[in-house]
């Protein structure tokens, strides 16, 4: 990978990723991609590694340019996600609510303090840099930059702001924008989808990528109730996307995607174990196979 029209490429095909961070539950990872290999090491000296150096520029270009979405989304961990994956996103975290609706989290005590105050900054002007934000919160203080930093967390994973610029000169700061102001239309689709269909949307595309994961996987990922996600589980493997199956050499039961090349030869209800192979390049409790898959598909030009 090569620019910014091959990473566009790796986020729409997996459908999100991670910039550095390599998940346990085995996520696609855009340095890896860069790389071209699963788990590379980290360089001695990274501010002069090419492949360090063009991955933090692309996790910036991309999502300055509204190409993809980038945010504390998983797990409390920045990922990249593709604009037609968000609705999905939004649904299950906000629903039909909209920036608005901040105070009816804060009053029913799902939203802190703190962050009903930056909020109401952001919705009363927005965008705002760091500072600025800061400063119009009385957040200014060397020792209230853990509270702001804890805040700032809370409302990205619950996709209330996003950052929308990270900016080098003068100084170094992050420009915050309310989601619904920079993706509105991402919005305006999450607002109308349900919430079965929107976890169906989710998984799908997660497991495209990842081409095999497990129903316990599933749940610390994503953070969703294990009656959804089993739900959810039997209408795709209904559908033929997913198939659940004993694989062979691996503990316990395995959804693989139907992309999977052993899914293809041995039909959608193979009899028996499925002998899959090449997947992944260490353990299968290292859930690596969704790297190595990710990785190969991102091996164009770009």
């Amino acid at each position: 990978m090569r620019g910014v029209a091959g990473a566009l490429a790796f986020v729409e095909a997996v459908g999100l990723c991670s910039t550095f961070y390599r998940f346990p539950e085995g996520v696609a990872c855009l340095w890896e991609a860069v790389v071209g290999r699963a788990r590379p090491r980290w360089p001695r000296r990274s501010h002069h590694d090419d492949g360090v150096g063009l991955t933090w520029q692309l996790k910036d270009d991309l999502p300055a340019a509204r190409r993809v979405y980038y945010g504390k989304l998983l797990r409390g961990r920045p990922v990249l996600v593709a604009l037609d994956l968000l609705p999905a996103f939004y649904a299950l975290v906000r629903g039909r609510q909209r920036a608005r609706d901040y105070r009816a989290e804060y009053e029913a005590g799902r939203l802190s303090l703190t962050g009903r105050r930056l909020m109401d900054a952001l919705v009363g002007e927005h965008p705002q840099y760091t500072r600025e934000l800061r400063a119009n919160t009385f957040l200014l203080e060397p020792g209230r930059t853990r509270e702001f930093e804890r805040a700032m967390a809370e409302l990205q994973q619950g996709l209330w702001i996003v950052k929308s610029e990270e900016r080098y000169e003068p100084s170094f700061s992050y420009r915050w924008e309310l989601v619904e102001a920079w993706l509105p239309e991402q919005v305006a689709e999450g607002r109308r989808l349900g919430r079965p269909a929107a976890l169906d949307r989710l998984i799908a595309r997660y497991t495209a990528g990842a081409v095999f994961t497990t129903r316990a996987r599933l749940g610390r990922l994503l953070a969703v109730p294990a009656a959804e996600i089993a739900s959810c589980l039997t209408r795709l493997t209904r559908a033929g996307t997913l198939l659940e199956t004993v694989v062979a050499g691996w503990p316990g039961q395995w959804l693989v995607h139907q992309r999977a090349p052993a899914v293809a030869r041995h039909g959608r209800r193979p009899r028996g174990r499925l002998p899959i192979t090449g997947l992944s390049p260490g353990a299968p409790g290292e859930a690596s196979g969704s790297r190595g898959a990710s990785t190969a598909r991102a091996s164009g030009p770009g």
